[in-house]
């Protein structure tokens, strides 16, 4: 199922978007995320990651993966819950909306593939200041729960469904 507004779409991975995702990410966003073809390599190997793809007019321009419980207890006790890990838009196509656009998106991606799943989570690195104001005005909650990452300290950010 593909999902789409303001020429976003949000489609699962397909082995033809791989070579549109070899991209790498300036140093200071680079701390925070993972970069697509490296999460792609956990996704084969943990049943539950679901890796996702961003589309801008119809080419990949961005990346994402949806982690079922095995991600989602480290950050919630929701076992209802979904994760959003790896995220990251290509940086040709930073400045575009595109990052706003496919959080407005997640949602109904999420009902529609995902309907047993009533939250959305994610963690937020307390030092990735832009990536923060992106998920609060896209919708998320931040409930005052912490946790430690491997980079420092993060916020982790709800979305209900």
């Amino acid at each position: 199922m593909t999902i789409e507004k303001d020429g976003v779409k949000l489609t699962f991975y397909q082995e033809e978007f791989k070579q549109n995702l070899e991209y790498d990410l300036p140093e200071d966003q680079a701390n925070f995320t993972g970069l697509p073809l490296e999460a792609l390599e956990k996704c084969k190997i943990e049943d539950d990651r679901h890796p996702v793809v961003i589309l801008y007019q119809n080419k990949p321009s961005g990346f994402f993966v949806l982690h079922g419980w095995e991600g989602v207890k480290l950050y919630s006790d929701n076992k209802d819950a979904i994760l959003v890990r790896a995220y990251s838009i290509n940086p040709e196509y930073q400045g575009k909306g595109i990052a706003k656009a496919s959080l407005a998106l997640l949602p109904s991606f999420v009902k529609e593939n995902f309907p047993d799943k009533n939250e959305i989570i994610l963690g937020v690195n307390f030092n990735n200041k832009h990536a923060q104001q992106v998920y609060l005005k896209t919708g998320f909650i931040d409930k005052g729960h912490r946790i430690m990452g491997t980079k420092g300290e993060q916020f982790v950010y709800h979305l209900p469904l």
